[in-house]
């Protein structure tokens, strides 16, 4: 049951995606510069000399505009490349910002559904994430005194998308689908619209990473990625950043290709995705977590509700359905660089095991 992923990341900007395959990827999974908000002005104004122009003139709505054209060139080179069935997922945070003494709120999701619904992309229920926040004081403004104080915004927003009607799997693929499951009890947390994530970075490579990047949290990518592909299939982030969504594919079986335009950052994801994928490492923790939450899962709905009626065939422990009882959770067993112009990672996958948790699998 061993297979090999691919990882590349390109210090380039997203045309160069273009030289893909049509129909070749199975997930777009990004989280763009969000437009408005100050940190990406820069980012947008190099793509695009109009921008600096218009929030210096005080035009908030043209640059608003303008920005999102940057990020429409980037959609349209994504479209194709996307297979029939197959799904594009892009987190976004609209802006707050005060242009010309006016305060006001900048609909950045809303302009991404547009963008995508252009594109011929159907969309799909999307998800709030919702950050959690250590601040004391959950408004802005006036305090209180009506009405001149305005709510915090303590969310993001993971816009989901379809280009056209379901994936259909055929021959192999259906099994290769049936391996990539996930837990019942997973499911039912990760189906919801509502994420109470932190906005963790304990992943992110160096300093200077850190401060130059938005990056969402591993958990966010990865469960989208084992929610919206199989194991074997193509993952691309034209926004790649810090290498989040590089990292998450890898650790869960799925190839990746990245672009990021900044070299700095584009050099921390591919020193992360070095260290991370070694074996033992990242995949191992995130499948021990799983394992474990699984089994406690168990034995709190055997106290509830009695004995489960499936058994796993690779791990011999109950689950509740029969969809569930071919998944594998892949290990990262071996990690080949390939060096030179074509610089990519080469992971060979096995099913993981652990030699502790397995005495449990049998009495599970």
């Amino acid at each position: 049951m061993e297979f090999t992923t691919r990882h590349r990341i390109l210090a380039k900007d997203a045309s160069v995606l273009s030289s893909l395959n049509p129909g070749s990827l199975a997930l777009v999974l990004s989280s763009p510069p969000y437009p408005m908000i100050p940190m990406w002005d820069e980012t947008f104004s190099l793509q695009d000399g109009r921008i600096r122009e218009l929030l210096s003139g005080n035009q908030g709505w043209k640059a608003f505009r303008a920005m999102h054209d940057v990020l429409d060139r980037v959609w349209a080179i994504m479209a194709p490349l996307v297979m029939p069935g197959g799904i594009a997922c892009i987190n976004v945070g609209d802006a707050l910002r005060t242009v010309d003494g006016t305060f006001m709120l900048y609909p950045n999701a809303e302009r991404i559904v547009a963008a995508f619904s252009n594109l011929g992309f159907s969309v799909l229920p999307r998800i709030i994430w919702r950050k959690s926040t250590n601040a004391p004081n959950k408004f802005m403004g006036s305090g209180m005194l009506p009405a001149g104080a305005y709510v915090t915004l303590e969310h993001e927003h993971i816009l989901i998308f379809r280009k056209g009607g379901k994936r259909v799997f055929s021959g192999d693929q259906k099994a290769l689908r049936r391996r990539s499951a996930y837990f019942w009890e997973e499911r039912n947390r990760w189906f919801s619209d509502l994420w109470d994530l932190a906005g963790e970075r304990q992943l992110l490579n160096g300093r200077a990473a850190r401060e130059r990047s938005g990056a969402y949290p591993f958990e966010l990518a990865y469960r989208l990625i084992c929610m919206y592909s199989v194991q074997g299939d193509l993952v691309a982030d034209p926004f790649l950043g810090t290498g989040t969504t590089a990292l998450a594919a890898a650790a869960a079986g799925r190839s990746s290709i990245g672009t990021e335009i900044d070299p700095v950052l584009a050099e921390s994801a591919a020193a992360s995705l070095r260290e991370q994928c070694s074996p033992g490492k990242i995949a191992n923790s995130i499948n021990r977590r799983r394992m474990k939450e699984h089994l406690s899962f168990v034995e709190e709905y055997r106290t509830r509700k009695g004995e489960l009626k499936h058994r796993n065939t690779c791990y011999d422990f109950p689950v509740i359905t029969a969809q569930e009882t071919d998944l594998i959770l892949p290990e990262i067993a071996g990690l080949e660089e390939t060096g030179g112009d074509d610089d990519s990672l080469s992971l060979r996958h096995r099913p993981w095991r652990d030699r502790e948790l397995q005495p449990s699998f049998a009495g599970a």
